[in-house]
């Protein structure tokens, strides 16, 4: 089991096994084209499950050599869950299920391990500034549906039209032209809501998320950074002790 698992850690596996994850990702893309399927219907299907019966194979090994220390680490259960779904007689059927199969490049990849680590570990701040907005945009639900409901009951006669109107706006997509100035054309003063309304959540709010996720990147690139400072310390001293 101990040359097993060498075998498995090496980089020339995890190569592979990257390799074969994008060349899945460009079988699966083959199979939007109409051109593709009609020419290559059968062989598109051979190398797809030839693809899902490699990742099916790692996944054994790993669990004859870890065992329950397999479900210790989260990418494992990560790629576990992801080859178990392509596996459902259901994702044969739908192409959306197979799909997902290309998410295990995220695990076989160690930087984009480290930005998907980064963006666990802002969740618990993100969740703060996502009640922040939560609260922000209650209070403009009420306020707009006040003043503005009345005369456009398109945007904001209930609550999921107003609901996605302040979306729109916030993300800055035709909220002047499409919509702000159409309702300061009845209501003047209607800029003293959306002007102060964008500052707060598009400047402010969207930002402060932004900035808690490059944070947290950051963080786990100095991580990252000091251990590898820390190897290097250590075999030059276990050098030194060995002259």
């Amino acid at each position: 089991m101990t040359s097993l698992q060498t075998i498995l850690e090496t980089a020339r596996v995890r190569k592979f096994i990257t390799a074969v994850i994008l060349f899945n990702a460009v079988i699966l893309g083959l199979e939007t084209f109409d051109m593709a399927m009609a020419k290559a219907c059968l062989l598109i299907g051979v190398l797809n499950r030839i693809c899902l019966a490699i990742f099916v194979v790692e996944l054994v090994l790993k669990l004859l050599v870890y065992r329950l220390r397999f479900f210790c680490d989260g990418w494992n259960i990560f790629d576990f869950a992801i080859v178990a779904v392509s596996l459902v007689p259901a994702a044969q059927r739908l192409p959306v299920l197979r799909s997902l199969r290309i998410l295990r490049v995220v695990s076989v990849a160690p930087r984009l391990r480290r930005v998907v680590e980064g963006f666990i570990t802002a969740l618990p701040g993100m969740v703060s500034v996502f009640l922040l907005m939560g609260i922000i945009f209650y209070i403009g639900l009420v306020i707009s549906t006040q003043l503005f409901s009345t005369d456009f009951p398109q945007w904001f006669g209930s609550l999921a039209q107003l609901a996605y109107s302040l979306f729109q706006i916030m993300t800055l997509e035709s909220w002047s032209m499409g919509i702000v100035r159409l309702v300061m054309g009845v209501y003047f003063y209607a800029w003293a809501f959306f002007v102060p309304f964008i500052m707060v959540t598009t400047f402010a709010v969207v930002n402060l998320l932004v900035g808690l996720i490059v944070n947290s990147m950051q963080d786990a690139h100095s991580e990252e950074a000091d251990q590898k400072t820390d190897t290097y310390r250590d075999e030059v001293l276990a050098r030194l002790k060995a002259i």
